[in-house]
């Protein structure tokens, strides 16, 4: 069930589901909390009572706010938290909330962060890679290609691409509903105004982290030249000992939704230390 949080002059919208230690998950521009609608089954299951939110501007949150930086979305995820009791909590993000929930991680609420296929450094582009990997140049056009005209098909060209390989078995419904979201006035504007924020706030902080924090990402995502190298360089900015990397094999962008059970074994395990279910 939908409900609401009023919050920095707009409203989020979120849902609760099981019970036990909080963990907070945070979709990435252009979608909305549906991109865990398999995972999160899997985490209550385990023990934990799991809050799914949509992003400033995106699903059934509203439209229209001031700005929309990854330090906006992390105090939005703080402000949940501590609406749903004040934590401790974990916090999942992927890709644009990757950055949010390195941010959100010096709240005292906050024990530990998961990202997947996170925007947490400002983005180098390979020149290099342009020439020689197409999946990388592919990917970067479209990206561009919607950040600068808005286009809600562009964006789902983008998609279809970042899920290289197997697709969820809902890929057509998922798809047709998220257009129609997309496509309601303000939300592109909400995405191309998160294209176009830099994740300089989010490398700030990783220096500073003080909660473990892992970091997933599948090995054909086409955000970056070489995947691994982008999750390494993000845990080698953290404190000594504090972050991890785990590649899904076979995943794009988005491995939540491709390969659920891989993640959340992953995520699980990582939480084994941290949180007692």
């Amino acid at each position: 069930m939908t409900e609401f949080l009023t919050h920095d002059s707009g409203t989020l919208a979120y849902d609760v589901t099981g019970e036990g230690p909080l963990i907070v998950l945070s979709h990435g521009m252009g979608d909305t909390r549906e991109a865990y609608r398999f995972l999160a089954p899997l985490l209550v299951e385990a023990g934990y009572r799991v809050a799914a939110a949509d992003l400033r501007g995106h699903g059934k949150s509203s439209t229209g706010w001031a700005s929309y930086t990854r330090t906006d979305t992390a105090g939005d995820l703080v402000a949940l938290v501590e609406h749903l009791g004040g934590g401790p909590a974990v916090i999942v993000g992927h890709s644009f909330s990757g950055g949010s929930a390195t941010i959100a991680a010096a709240h005292p609420a906050v024990a530990a962060v998961v990202e997947i296929g996170p925007f947490t450094r400002v983005p180098k582009i390979s020149s290099g890679a342009l020439f020689t990997n197409a999946r990388y140049r592919t990917g970067l056009i479209r990206l561009l290609r919607t950040g600068i005209t808005g286009n809600v098909d562009t964006w789902l060209s983008y998609l279809d691409h970042a899920y290289p390989g197997a697709k969820p078995a809902d890929w057509a419904e998922r798809q047709a509903a998220l257009a129609t979201t997309l496509r309601e006035d303000g939300r592109m504007k909400a995405v191309q105004k998160m294209g176009q924020s830099a994740p300089k706030d989010a490398e700030a902080a990783l220096p500073a982290l003080g909660v473990p924090a892992l970091i997933v990402m599948g090995t054909l995502d086409p955000d970056w030249a070489d995947p691994r190298a982008e999750a390494e360089g993000i845990v080698a900015a953290m404190p000594s000992g504090l972050g991890s990397v785990v590649m899904i094999e076979g995943a794009g962008h988005y491995p939540h939704a491709q390969f659920p059970h891989e993640v959340a074994a992953t995520v699980l395990s990582f939480l084994k230390e941290i949180v007692s279910a």
